[in-house]
Formats: structure tokens, C-alpha cells, sequence
């Protein structure tokens, strides 16, 4: 069968639910810092603004908001302990793989599937070896692959001179991603779970922006491509 072309994907709210690892890392860090609670409502407000897909970054621009005190490389260190603990039994052990059994082997069979993360890569590789380790992304870009993170469309522009693909599409859950996409002249197919806060503001946001799609979950993916 003819491939025809490429599917891109981010991770975190699109493969992977974050919510109880990543996302409430956010919390926890925020919390040890400056003793005031911070909720996901906050947290989306922000990733729907954009700038901030990053995680280290939007602590630290939220323990900063609360009058915290606290460098960089602090909010990084307390960041990953709290997420990875002293064996990957931190809050990284919470969070849930979204793509239903079979989706990706289904899709792999018409498109070659690649990855763009804002993750390092050995937290990138650590999810998928638990989680769907018979599945190839190649290129797979991560944190440590590129000089400006997203919204800077480097990543996708990496993968798309790597591949040359007739066709190609990035999925992402954020604006980040999307603007990204933007940068790169990539279609994209917004996730925008129906579980999360603001979800009527992102989509919303997605489609001022001239997203191809905006699916609620991974799985409709199939039944949206053309």
C-alpha cells in the first residue's frame, strides 16, 4: 500500500493524558514555592494564550505571579523530582495512554507516523516504551533537537525536509502547536478533550486559526483525515 504521507504528532494531551502527571506537577511546584494553590482552569487559561508550552517555564511564570521567589534551574529541579520521583514513581506514573488499541498500527498501515514533543527525549521514549512500544515514529524531535521550542515551527520544518511527504498533518492540543504548524504550512488537527477546562475557548481558537479539524479525542483521528 501507498503511504500517503506524513502524520506528526505532539504528545502530551494528544497520545497522552497529562492531567494527573504533568499537569499537576505544574500544581505541586507551584505549591512548594509559594504555599498558594494553583488549578488546571489557570493552567489552561495559559496554554490557550500560548507561550507557555514549556511546563518548566509555566511554573516558574506562575510561582513568579504569586510572588515566589525562586530561579530556573530551582523550579526545574523540584519540577522533575516531583514528576519522576527517585524511580519514575512520581506523578509521571499517573498519567493515562489515549490512543485506543490498534489506532496507531491502523494508521501506520497508510502513513508514516513522526513525533514533535516538547518533552527530552528519554521522558518521550520512557512513555512510549511503557505504553506502545511496537510503534515507530521516525523522526522523532524532542526538546533537546531543536534551538527554539514551539511556537517556533523548527521541529515540524525538521520533519517535513527529513520526509518530503505528498501529504502531511501535525495534532496537537495547544495553541503552541498550532501556530507551529502555522510556521511550517502544516495542516493541523486540533485535540481539544472534552474534559478540559476552557475547551469552548481553544476550540474556538483553533478555528480562527485555520485548523484543518478539531477532534475531542485521538480516536476520532481515523474517521477526520481524508
Amino acid at each position: 500500500m501507498t503511504m500517503r504521507g506524513v502524520l506528526i504528532f505532539d504528545m502530551d494531551g494528544v497520545l497522552v493524558d497529562v492531567r494527573d502527571s504533568y499537569r499537576q506537577t505544574v500544581i505541586e511546584t507551584v505549591k512548594h514555592f509559594t504555599g498558594a494553590a494553583a488549578t488546571n482552569h489557570e493552567i489552561q487559561k495559559l496554554k490557550n494564550r500560548g507561550g507557555a508550552n514549556n511546563d518548566w517555564n509555566l511554573a516558574l511564570e506562575m510561582v513568579r505571579e504569586r510572588g515566589g521567589i525562586a530561579t530556573r534551574e530551582e523550579v526545574i529541579h523540584v519540577f522533575q523530582r516531583i514528576s519522576y520521583g527517585e524511580n519514575n514513581d512520581g506523578l509521571i506514573s499517573r498519567e493515562r495512554w489515549l490512543a485506543e488499541a490498534q489506532l496507531l498500527e491502523g494508521l501506520a498501515r497508510r502513513w508514516r507516523l513522526a513525533l514533535f514533543t516538547g518533552r527530552m527525549r528519554w521522558e518521550a521514549e520512557h512513555t512510549l516504551r511503557r505504553f506502545s512500544p511496537q510503534t515507530v515514529f521516525d523522526p522523532m524531535i524532542c526538546m533537546e533537537d531543536v534551538a527554539r521550542e514551539k511556537p517556533d515551527p523548527d521541529g515540524l520544518i525538521s520533519i517535513m525536509r527529513a520526509t518530503d511527504p505528498r501529504e502531511a498533518y501535525y495534532i496537537g492540543d495547544t495553541m503552541d502547536d498550532c501556530r507551529a504548524a502555522q510556521g511550517a504550512s502544516v495542516p493541523f488537527i486540533g485535540v481539544a478533550g472534552a474534559e478540559i477546562p476552557l475547551r469552548e475557548e481553544l476550540v474556538e481558537r483553533f478555528r480562527q486559526a485555520g485548523a484543518y479539524a478539531v477532534v475531542s479525542d485521538i480516536n476520532e483521528l481515523e474517521h477526520t483525515l481524508p
